[in-house]
């Protein structure tokens, strides 16, 4: 139904930005599904999560998947992070554009000595707060949402430190009054975003990808269980699949466990690696190609 991204300084109220609009927004329509994503739902720490650029990298990496499986038709879901890179908010944009979703962006827009002064409130209260050097880290990188931006619009806009953060906001009910009107011909405030052709080819490759994959490694699996299978226990000898593949080099007997194990890492490294590269393979001999060369070097190194 939804996507709203919540956008802010570390410490500038968003958590509870959040949860006031989640309430109010299941007060609007009893039967609304609403689901908040952060950090902690995902149990992630907050300066574990930030400690160096490649961890936060991840962050973001694991936001985005947990946000891409959880959109539907019908649910709403908040992002309750920092969100401060603008790219990222974009990549974000994208997914509700490919889902075909409404998009709204919430800003809480607090000082930069508010957010300190209420970080150190949080660790004279015992409870989590941002390193010293982290948190000036995360101030300093901040970009702000423009609304004329695509990925930053429509934009609202709440300053907690000055107004306070309630349900009864009015920037929180005009959010819900947005997000939660009936659209039709005749709407003009509303925006749907509408997938294009290029998102929906991306997202029909991304799944050709991973069928592609799990099939192809697995008919590799198969082919070196059945070759050791007729050795019954004698030397091991190089295993080939086709001349036009490389030959399986293991110079010893794997066991299924150890294969399978294999085969998973293969798979989820392949899809990391998709996140900052080039989509995994979409055809099964480039697939088996990827996977003999990773199980010759792993097993080798064993």
């Amino acid at each position: 139904m939804a996507l709203v991204v919540i956008c802010g300084q570390p410490c500038s109220g968003k958590s509870t930005a959040a949860i006031c609009l989640a309430e109010a927004l299941q007060d609007a329509e009893a039967k609304l599904t609403v689901r908040i994503i952060d950090e902690s739902s995902l149990h992630l720490g907050r300066n574990q999560s930030y400690a160096d650029m490649v961890v936060e990298k991840n962050l973001r990496g694991v936001l985005r998947s947990e946000v891409d499986r959880s959109l539907s038709k019908d649910n709403i879901i908040i992002v309750d992070s920092l969100n401060n890179i603008k790219g990222y908010r974009y990549e974000l944009w994208c997914l509700a554009r490919a889902a075909g979703l409404r998009y709204c962006v919430l800003f809480c827009d607090t000082e930069e000595n508010g957010c300190r002064e209420w970080n150190n409130k949080r660790g004279e209260m015992g409870e989590s707060t941002y390193d010293t050097r982290i948190f000036e880290d995360l101030i300093r990188r901040f970009e702000k949402p423009d609304r004329r931006n695509r990925w930053d619009s429509p934009l609202f806009e709440l300053f907690p430190s000055r107004d306070g953060i309630k349900q009864s906001s009015p920037v929180i009910e005009e959010a819900v009054s947005y997000l939660t009107k009936k659209v039709d011909s005749k709407t003009r405030d509303v925006r749907v975003l509408q997938p294009t052709i290029a998102t929906q080819s991306a997202r029909k490759t991304e799944a050709n990808s991973l069928y592609e994959m799990d099939r192809a490694t697995q008919e590799v699996i198969n082919a070196i269980v059945e070759a050791q299978s007729c050795l019954f226990g004698g030397p091991m000898n190089k295993i080939s699949l086709g001349d036009h593949l490389p030959t399986i080099d293991i110079q010893r007997s794997v066991g299924l466990p150890e294969l399978r194990s294999l085969r998973r890492t293969f798979i989820k490294l392949a899809g990391q690696y998709s996140l900052s590269g080039p989509p995994p393979p979409t055809d099964a001999d480039s697939a088996k190609r990827m996977f003999i060369d990773y199980l010759n070097r792993e097993i080798a190194a064993a």
